[in-house]
């Protein structure tokens, strides 16, 4: 569960709350019964290990394979064209 943190608009208290997703904001301050207002804090959210920037990938080839694959798929069409027109050119 994620854990959110309110701010008092009255007292300025600061709180953090254990909730669910689903659960509704809290309304009401824990101190002064003022107003909160849920703030944005830093995460503990880290991104370790290989494969998740861009430079990890800078390495591993420099043509992307979309493009190759354009070029191989557009040769084989090619050939199977000519091998088709001339198979059939024989047999009429």
């Amino acid at each position: 569960m994620p854990i959110y943190e309110y701010k008092c608009n009255r007292c300025g208290h600061i709180s953090e709350q254990w909730q669910k997703f689903s659960d509704p904001p809290l309304e009401t301050c824990e101190v002064c019964g003022g107003p909160v207002k849920k703030i944005i804090s830093t995460n503990t959210f880290h991104l370790k290990g290989t494969g998740w920037y861009v430079t990890d990938y800078a390495s591993r080839r420099t043509v992307p394979a979309t493009k190759e694959k354009n070029k191989t798929s557009t040769k084989d069409e090619g050939q199977n064209k000519t091998k088709k027109d001339s198979g059939t050119e024989g047999s009429a």
